[in-house]
C-alpha cells in the first residue's frame, strides 16, 4: 500500500530526531551536525513554557509564538527525551539549553548547518557534510569579543535599520557578555552587514558582505544551528 506525503514527512522527521539528535554532545557539535542538519521546533500555541528539565514544574521562560522581531518562533533543537525537546532559546543565557513539551511544537528537519572559524574570520555553510559557501566575516573587537557555543538563527530580517546593519539581518540566539561601556543596541549578536570584514572590529556580531547575507536569507531558515569556534 502507498504511504501518503503526511506519511512519509512523519517519518522522515522522526527519522531525523532519532539519527541526528542520537549523536552525542561533541559529535552533534562538528561532523554529525554538519552532514545531518538538525531538527527544529516551531511553537504551535500562543506561547509556550521552557522547563528546566524534562517533566519539571520549574519554568525559566515562556517564549510567545512570534519572536521580538515578529518571526515564528522557531527553536533549534539539540536533544529528545521522551515526550520532551531539548532546546536552544534566546531568551536564555548562551549554553543554557531547557525543554518544551513535544505536544506544543511541529518538529521539522533543516538540512544546513553554519560554523564560524574566529581564528579564520570566515563563515562555512553545510551541507550534507559539504561547505556550500565560504564568507569571510568581521568579528568581535578585542574588548567586545564574539563568544564561542552553540546558537541557532533566530530572525531574517530586511530594511532594519539600515544605517547600521546594512540590508539584512540573521539574528542569533545568543548573548554579548562583554558589552562596549554606553552600548545602546542589546545584546543580542547576529550576522549582519558591515565594515572591516576578515578584521576583529565589531562589538561582538558578525558583518558579511551584502550579497552573501542575501544569499543567507534565501538558503539558511530559522532554527539553523550556528557553531561559534575559536
Amino acid at each position: 500500500m502507498r504511504r501518503s506525503r503526511a506519511a512519509l514527512a512523519a517519518g522522515a522527521v522522526a527519522s531525523a530526531v532519532s539519527a541526528v539528535l542520537a549523536a552525542p554532545e561533541g559529535q552533534a557539535n562538528g561532523s554529525a551536525l554538519y552532514r545531518d542538519g538538525s531538527v527544529v521546533a516551531q511553537v504551535r500555541a500562543a506561547n509556550v513554557a521552557i522547563h528546566a528539565a524534562p517533566g519539571s514544574n520549574r519554568v525559566l521562560a515562556v517564549a510567545r509564538r512570534t519572536t521580538e522581531f515578529g518571526s515564528r518562533t522557531t527553536f533549534a533543537v539539540t536533544g529528545i527525551r521522551g515526550r520532551w525537546a531539548e532546546v536552544i532559546s534566546p531568551l536564555l543565557p548562551n549554553d543554557v539549553r531547557a525543554f518544551v513539551r513535544r505536544s506544543e511544537v511541529k518538529l521539522s528537519r533543516v538540512r544546513v548547518a553554519l560554523d564560524i572559524d574566529l581564528s579564520a574570520r570566515r563563515l562555512r555553510v553545510w551541507r550534507e557534510g559539504t561547505v556550500i559557501r565560504r564568507i569571510d566575516v568581521a568579528i568581535g573587537a578585542p574588548a567586545s569579543p564574539t563568544p564561542i557555543g552553540r546558537f541557532a538563527v533566530t530572525d531574517q530580517l530586511t530594511g532594519f535599520n539600515t544605517s547600521a546593519y546594512g540590508c539584512c539581518i540573521l539574528a542569533l540566539s545568543g548573548h554579548q557578555t562583554n558589552l562596549p561601556p554606553g552600548w545602546t543596541g542589546g545584546d543580542r549578536l547576529a550576522i549582519h552587514g558591515g565594515g572591516g570584514l576578515g578584521s576583529a572590529v565589531s562589538t561582538g556580531c558578525l558583518h558579511a558582505g551584502e550579497a552573501h547575507l542575501r544569499w543567507l536569507l534565501r538558503r539558511v531558515p530559522l532554527g539553523t544551528q550556528v557553531v561559534i569556534h575559536p
